[in-house]
């Protein structure tokens, strides 16, 4: 995959990037503040955010021993703009796109789990 545009989808296409964008909304976090509330690997996660930062979603810098992650302002630009062409979707708006992910990740935790 060499469009961008492939790339970012292709991001935003795991339910685990998913989530680690909307961690990011609130904050930057240090990988291992990213990788507690998953039930895998921090060689799992490495993996997640390093598509993610290719994706030109997040940022990773080393501060001290600690690599931290952020969010990337303006992400989403180009996606954004791609979806304009069709005419049926407004800019994508952050706040709009948290509640987004918010709900969609609630939505899936909930289908995924099982009565007692």
């Amino acid at each position: 995959m060499s469009n961008p545009l492939d790339i970012v989808f292709a991001a935003l296409a795991d339910p685990t990037r998913r989530a680690i964008l909307t961690m990011l909304l609130e904050d930057d976090m240090a990988v291992t503040d990213v990788a507690d509330p998953f039930e895998m690997s921090l060689a799992a996660i490495s993996k997640h955010l390093t598509i993610l930062t290719r994706a030109g979603l997040i940022a990773q810098e080393k501060r001290g021993r600690v690599k931290w992650c952020k969010l990337q302002p303006d992400a989403l630009r180009a996606t954004s703009v791609w979806m304009q062409g069709f005419g049926q979707f407004e800019p994508v708006n952050l706040d709009d796109f948290e509640r987004f992910l918010e709900t969609e990740l609630s939505d899936t935790a909930t289908e995924g789990s099982t009565p007692p």
